[in-house]
């Protein structure tokens, strides 16, 4: 498996592998109508070029023989101390979970923000999501709960999770 920085080009593959995963992240937890709402909302080309050069998130892919299979983005927290990083995206093809890709994202991001002196990650997960498991298992804790307005009458009822990295 190899991880690479992703830009702009990389919009087309990260929006093939946002619709591909979500389905089976989401489809159980939130309605047809919701997961193609916040699809559009979050992954739209407009979407993804403004957290890449707006907002400045970094986005990663990782391939497995050649094929993208996951992708991540994370940045400085903004208004927040300099040490605190966010996991905005940490999504993985459903053929490829358990097979420690996303840990192998997560590793890339964490050494990539590590050399920034990073003291925190924090992200936010659906407090129904099965990747609430995982991120346990990867040290980090639920620092609070959290339910946020996104327009059309939908709401992300998240834990907000932080992993301490000094």
């Amino acid at each position: 498996m190899e991880i690479r920085s992703a830009g702009i080009t990389d919009i087309p593959s990260i929006r093939v592998l946002a619709y591909d995963t979500w389905p089976a992240a989401y489809g159980a937890i939130l309605s047809q109508a919701q997961l193609t709402y916040m699809l559009e909302l979050i992954y739209s080309e407009h979407a993804l070029q403004e957290q890449m050069s707006s907002l400045a998130h970094r986005f990663i892919i990782i391939t497995d023989a050649g094929r993208d299979v996951g992708f991540a983005s994370y940045s400085q927290k903004a208004n927040a101390a300099k040490g605190i990083f966010r996991l905005h995206k940490l999504y993985v093809l459903p053929d490829q979970q358990g097979k420690g890709t996303g840990k192998k994202l997560l590793d890339y991001l964490i050494a990539d923000i590590s050399r920034e002196n990073a003291e925190a990650l924090e992200l936010n997960v659906n407090r129904n999501n099965k990747a609430f498991d995982f991120y346990k298992k990867m040290g980090f804790d639920i620092s609070r709960e959290e339910d946020i307005d996104i327009g059309a009458g939908y709401f992300m009822n998240d834990y907000v999770m932080t992993k301490l990295l000094k």
